[in-house]
């Protein structure tokens, strides 16, 4: 797996210091049971307003549900499809609007889905895979291909698989597959006891 070394003020977790959004599958390694039950797992335990857990996914692994998985891939934009085509894996992220213990509006159900996507993610790193979230797709589609009901809304696509080897990265995706990895500096999202003046 390709290393992105970053220099991060404070030290960190390594599984999150490494972890990063590649695009450069290995259409060759599928994505075993076991290690996606792991990461539906790492998602079930996120933190949620109330214990409410508002986060549904549609889990579509090219290995055991092509047609499924093409039913995802076709709702993805075009500028993510051409990466995405070698990703084994690809999940659909969406949220309930409403909260299941009293139907009123859940105004934190995508900040919660977000959050069980985020510990979906670390638990694929620490599995050795990569995992890419997306913005890139039509929820309308989604709706419509999943028969997704209407109080949920679908508000991330996520791919997860192997990454290739540096040498199998295709030449379209070089320089973006090797660049650094950037941040602001700290000073610059995070106020400390008062919003910044500048910011």
């Amino acid at each position: 797996m390709i290393e992105k070394k970053i220099d991060t003020s404070e030290p960190i977790n390594n599984i999150i210091a490494t972890r990063w959004s590649g695009v450069s599958y290995d259409a060759e390694r599928p994505v075993n049971q076991a290690q996606l039950l792991a990461i539906m797992e790492a998602a079930r335990w996120a933190p949620s307003c109330f214990g409410d857990q508002p986060w549904r996914y549609i889990v579509c692994n090219k290995a055991d549900n092509a047609e499924a998985w093409q039913k995802l891939y076709d709702c993805l934009a075009e500028g993510n499809q051409p990466w995405c085509i070698n990703a084994p894996v690809l999940i659909a992220a969406c949220h309930d609007t409403q909260f299941s213990m009293n139907d009123d509006p859940n105004p934190w159900g995508a900040y919660d889905t977000g959050a069980a996507s985020v510990s979906m993610c670390i638990q694929a790193a620490d599995l050795g895979l990569m995992s890419h979230q997306m913005a890139g797709f039509s929820a309308d589609l989604i709706r419509e291909k999943f028969e997704v009901p209407a109080r949920f809304t679908p508000v991330a696509a996520i791919a997860i698989g192997y990454q290739t080897t540096e040498d199998g990265i295709p030449e379209a995706f070089k320089g973006r597959e090797l660049s650094p990895r950037k941040r602001n500096p700290l000073s610059e999202n995070f106020f400390m006891g008062a919003w910044a003046k500048d910011a």
